[in-house]
């Protein structure tokens, strides 16, 4: 089910550490934990469940919040989140920063709106750079094996 489907994410630093023969061989999540900049959203969505459904085939599309993004949320959030009690919040939250299928920045057009996986809707802005939701895509484009990374410098929210 989509719902059991999350994100990950990596930089362009990531990348340039990782060979790719005819094509990409780590999956998002390996990608991120090369990174070194995602170890909050890793720890979320092993806390989640959704590190194998990451591991998947997809393709998905993510908007991949950093560690800083996860750090500027108010004191006490991702630890609260990931207490056994809120994982189904926890899994929502993960499950909007995903879009079934592989969208590049090329693709996104200013006011498009996309479906996360939790079947929130993501408004995509254009004007000035690319965000999602207000949020600022600060490295785009980014291929793994299994889909497409969007980095992203605030961890977005679905409304309740």
């Amino acid at each position: 089910m989509f719902r059991r489907t999350f994100i990950a994410l990596a930089t362009t630093t990531a990348l340039a550490g990782t060979a790719f023969a005819d094509g990409h061989s780590k999956d998002i999540v390996d990608t991120a934990a090369d990174a070194g900049s995602f170890t909050t959203l890793l720890a979320a969505a092993e806390a989640a469940g959704l590190v194998e459904t990451l591991k998947g085939e997809g393709p998905l599309t993510v908007f991949a919040p950093t560690d800083e993004a996860f750090a500027a949320l108010p004191e006490g959030t991702v630890e609260t989140l990931l207490m056994p009690e809120n994982k189904d919040q926890l899994v929502d939250i993960l499950t909007y920063h995903v879009v079934a299928g592989a969208v590049m920045s090329g693709d996104l057009s200013d006011g498009m709106e996309a479906t996360a996986v939790n079947e929130g809707t993501l408004t995509i802005g254009t004007e000035g750079g690319v965000t999602v939701n207000g949020a600022n895509v600060v490295t785009a484009d980014i291929e793994a094996s299994n889909g497409v990374i969007h980095v992203i410098d605030a961890v977005l929210l679905p409304a309740s």
